[in-house]
């Protein structure tokens, strides 16, 4: 490593670091980046889980998980369910189904999903 590319690492906030990260992690998978997707579209996307919520939707309880990979967020909604087995914060996770705007942001409605190994 030389000196520029340390004076780099050493400039380089820790956000931009992990989303590099993220990047890097599921590049090589096939997936649409999350700063790609388009509402009303089906998409396979993956990320790393920053956020889990329960939530009432029209009178249900739903589980709403965040993700992100680097390139943006999105959130999947499971309706009826207050957790997910193996679900939980810096879990790698790929989703897949029909995204859609919401108060702008994207969303997916029970989405199938996939845990990837840690």
């Amino acid at each position: 490593m030389g000196l520029r590319d340390l004076a780099k690492r050493l400039r380089t906030s820790v956000d931009e670091l992990d989303d590099r990260r993220l990047q890097d992690r599921f590049s090589g998978l096939g997936l649409t980046c999350i700063g790609e997707m388009t509402a009303r579209t089906p998409v396979r996307v993956g990320g790393e889980i920053t956020r889990m919520r329960v939530a009432p939707r029209s009178g249900v309880q739903a589980f709403e998980v965040t993700i992100d990979d680097g390139t943006g967020t999105a959130v999947a909604v499971f309706t009826g369910r207050r957790h997910l087995a193996g679900v939980e914060h810096n879990r790698a996770v790929v989703l897949e189904g029909v995204a859609r705007a919401e108060r702008g942001r994207l969303m997916m409605l029970n989405p199938a999903y996939t845990l990837l190994p840690h």
